[in-house]
């Protein structure tokens, strides 16, 4: 039986598209950051604050951050309208992050869903360190497999406390591979240090009912099928300024995993308001025919850009996000 979409709180609507569940009405939209809180809310966001006074701080003034934290992303994903929100926790371990998530869902009566970080994968390096990760492929690859496996280890026991705690939905895995020119190693070396972790990763979040999106900028393409094989629910970014093309994706792909991105942030940047309203467009008419799909940039909305660009991106999500009746028709998959 359907459901309509105003029947459905924020929440709901997030983990119907990463079902592939396509509901009428808009596609769900979130951003993996909006980091622009402090023109929308005259507010620092929580990651840019400096936490060095924190071991400092009485539990009252902690939890009066704590407290200012979890408004600051309320009020983001209420004025945007965003189903998702990623949070972002004060230093203290495990048991602060439960907290967060805890002043979260009492602000927002449980109507968001919540994700945090949860990758553990090789990540391109800083320049600093390229050389020495190379030389380490090379030279030490057994101990690195055996340090991807126990960073691995290490998180799914994070996530087992998290499942016992409740509250969050899921995790973001946000290392990125890949360069505008492809990933940053070569396909066997990718399958030898990367494959089998996300793989693993990704499978026992699922098993354990957690929902997974995997983020990474850069042109994908060649490693395409791989990130898809591990089975997230999500790909997210789908980088444009990297030559992924969208449409393309979801000729190849869109049956098997749901789509997040993917407009160009660059644009939103530096771009005209005609790019910004074109690469929108592109984005949702391309995204809306797989059968999941969420709006969003294909970064985040990051210090720099202006709010404004932002807005008008969602003024084209809410005129033209919306799909007929007749094409969210048919049986969910998970």
């Amino acid at each position: 039986m359907s459901q309509h979409q105003s029947d459905l709180t924020p929440r709901e609507r997030f983990i119907a598209a990463l079902e592939r569940r396509p509901l009428p009405g808009r596609v769900p939209h979130f951003e993996l950051v909006f980091f622009l809180t402090m023109e929308a809310f005259g507010k620092v966001h929580p990651s840019h604050r400096h936490y060095g006074q924190w071991m400092q701080m009485t539990e009252a003034e902690r939890d009066l951050h704590r407290r200012d934290m979890a408004g600051i992303y309320v009020d983001t994903a209420a004025r945007y309208e965003h189903d998702a929100i990623l949070l972002h926790p004060n230093p203290g371990g495990l048991e602060e992050t439960m907290r967060l998530i805890d002043a979260v869902r009492d602000i927002s009566g449980g109507d968001y869903f919540l994700l945090l970080h949860g990758d553990t994968t090789l990540a391109i390096p800083d320049g600093a360190g390229m050389e020495a990760l190379s030389v380490r492929m090379a030279e030490q690859g057994d101990e690195l497999e055996r340090e991807a496996a126990g960073a691995v280890n290490e998180a799914l026991e994070r996530a087992e406390a998290l499942k016992r705690h409740g509250g969050l939905d899921g995790f973001a895995l946000c290392s990125d591979y890949c360069f505008n020119s492809g990933p940053f190693m070569s396909p066997a070396s990718f399958d030898r240090f990367i494959t089998p972790f996300l793989h693993r990763l990704v499978r026992a979040y699922r098993e354990m009912d957690f929902y997974v999106i995997k983020h990474t900028d850069g042109n994908i393409m060649p490693i395409l099928d791989r990130l898809v094989e591990a089975e997230p629910h999500a790909l997210h970014s789908l980088d444009p300024q990297a030559g992924v093309d969208i449409a393309e994706i979801v000729r190849r792909v869109g049956d098997r995993v749901c789509l997040c991105g993917n407009v160009d942030c660059g644009l939103l940047q530096t771009g005209t308001d005609e790019e910004c309203i074109e690469s929108a467009r592109y984005a949702l008419a391309a995204g809306m025919q797989a059968p999941g799909y969420v709006f969003s940039t294909s970064n985040c909305i990051y210090t720099g850009m202006e709010l404004r660009r932002y807005e008008l991106m969602l003024d084209v999500w809410r005129g033209e996000g919306r799909r007929p009746a007749a094409e969210a028709a048919g049986p969910g998959r998970e």
